[in-house]
């Protein structure tokens, strides 16, 4: 019975899922595209003109922005803008750097990996937007605590009539955080490590990773955003690092073949390359289908979360946070992702041909991504594999996955933490901090193949929501953008001076207290 239902419920979410990103139901194509991708994507068009491309003629002095922020001026009540951005990269840059690239690239083609990029580049205005919006709203609690993301813009930008979009949001961040920034990359994290540990013929059980994990995750949470900023701000620039060092040594290994790469991708994206009948066609929707969906599952520009990180900056400018967040989706998607992408398209070898590529490769390839049986989970690990000698390549995707996971696990924390305080109120915020140590503790044991497929639909449930409002509130976004952000104008205000005047009596003065 409970396998019937199992079966059941899989099918539909991935009926519903393939309707929302990719047009389909019951495996018939009914739109052209997903609803989500044309939102997506014609919302961050719309941004990107409305400001006169500012993503790309400011990208240098954002650049610049990143490394003055940071020195903090010393406020207790919030993060050095560095810290912000590397809080919300810590949510941003997880497993679907790896097993997201491998997965676009395994179900959409090569092709995937452009659509990636456009998405990322889309998204670098949204990211402006929204986190722009988040430091503009963002208020103060009772406890002097910096609150702000999406659901404060649509209290007080869009008024009061507008409470059930920001609940809306609220529910699909506590959901997404669940399912796609909590359980499932524990279940990644501790199943990499018994893996890792079993080759080499240790057996460690998944209840003690799980245990060793809740552990140093609660020690970090614990503090609030000071403690997950102070620890993302020194190991989300230090894995990065390391992630990139890696993916250079190999390609610089293998620079032959890295044109061929290229070519693969755009080639792909058009339908350019050599097919059957109408899979040209069908492999160009399947590119942007899955490009734009791991797209927004990598870098997460227009989903809502990561103005939640950037709204307790002290950054009192809201268009130079805005800029620091741009900076955020670029490098999550055109650097780390695309170095993901290239690692698996120049992995050279001889495999069995999938059944879905024979077409194109016939009966055995050069190409892993288009091997018998290439599980998107093991693609990243099996091209470090083939590419380093001995078990050294194997061993940098488990350390890299493990601090994606882990800052991910801890940045999605505040996300969902933020969420029902707004629900619930502020009351909730440590009591939740106990609830997220034992959702992970069971995400880390228990199979999450089920949750896998929840991960596209909690998205969406935060992006629609977060869209409709930015896009209300564009002229707001239009001001600051024209403004500069400057403080002395009505636009660039909302700084953390104006959140004490603001404050009730009594409450200027504890932004030392309880994080």
């Amino acid at each position: 019975m409970f396998t019937n239902f199992y079966a059941s419920l899989e099918a539909g979410v991935i009926n519903v899922s393939g309707f929302i990103w990719g047009g389909e139901w019951n495996g018939t194509q009914v739109l052209p595209f997903g609803p989500i991708a044309v939102i997506l994507l014609g919302t961050g068009t719309f941004f990107m003109l409305r400001l006169g491309f500012r993503p790309l003629l400011r990208f240098v002095p954002a650049i610049v922005e990143v490394w003055k922020g940071r020195k903090g001026n010393g406020d207790p009540a919030a993060i050095t803008p560095f810290q912000a951005l590397s809080t919300a990269l810590s949510g941003q840059v997880g497993t679907g750097n790896i097993v997201g690239v491998a997965t676009a690239l395994t179900l959409g083609g090569p092709g995937a990996i452009f659509w990636m990029w456009v998405t990322a580049i889309l998204g670098m205005a949204l990211a402006f937007a929204e986190s722009s919006l988040a430091i503009k709203y963002r208020e103060i609690d009772q406890y002097g605590r910096i609150n702000g993301g999406p659901m404060y813009y649509i209290k007080k930008g869009l008024g009061k009539g507008w409470g059930w979009l920001a609940a809306i949001f609220c529910i699909g961040t506590i959901f997404s955080a669940t399912a796609t920034g909590g359980m499932i990359q524990a279940n990644s994290l501790t199943a990499n490590i018994h893996s890792a540990f079993a080759g080499g013929g240790i057996e460690t059980p998944l209840w003690l990773l799980g245990l060793i994990l809740s552990a140093l995750v609660f020690v970090v949470i614990v503090g609030g955003i000071k403690s997950i900023g102070r620890v993302a701000g020194n190991l989300v620039p230090t894995m990065a690092a390391l992630y990139i060092l890696a993916c250079v040594v190999i390609l610089a290994l293998n620079v032959q073949f890295i044109p061929a790469a290229f070519g693969m991708i755009f080639s792909s994206a058009f339908g350019l390359q050599s097919a059957v009948g109408g899979l040209a066609g069908y492999a160009v929707l399947s590119a942007i289908r899955f490009g734009v969906a791991r797209g927004l599952f990598s870098n997460e520009a227009g989903q809502g979360s990561a103005p939640i990180a950037h709204a307790a900056s002290q950054m009192k400018n809201p268009a130079r946070q805005g800029e620091i967040a741009m900076i955020g989706v670029f490098i999550d998607t055109m650097v780390l992702c695309t170095m993901t992408a290239l690692v698996i398209l120049t992995a050279e070898g001889s495999w069995a041909t999938a059944e879905q590529f024979k077409s194109w490769a016939g009966e055995t390839t050069t190409h892993i991504w288009m091997a018998e049986g290439a599980n998107p989970a093991t693609l990243t690990n099996r091209a470090f594999t083939d590419a380093v000698p001995g078990p050294v390549g194997g061993w940098i995707v488990t350390l890299c996955l493990t601090l994606f996971a882990f800052t991910t696990i801890i940045g999605w924390s505040y996300y969902a933490e933020q969420a029902v305080t707004y629900l619930i109120g502020e009351w909730a915020t440590k009591p939740f901090r106990y609830i997220w140590v034992v959702v992970i503790f069971i995400g880390a044991m228990a199979e999450v193949n089920i949750v896998w497929l929840f991960g596209d639909l909690a998205n969406a449930s935060m992006a629609f929501p977060n869209l409709i409002a930015i896009l209300f509130l564009s002229g707001v976004v239009y001001r600051i953008h024209k403004a500069n952000g400057d403080p002395d104008t009505p636009d660039g205000e909302s700084l953390i001076e104006d959140l004490r005047e603001k404050a009730p009596a009594g409450q200027a003065g504890a932004l030392a207290g309880p994080s």
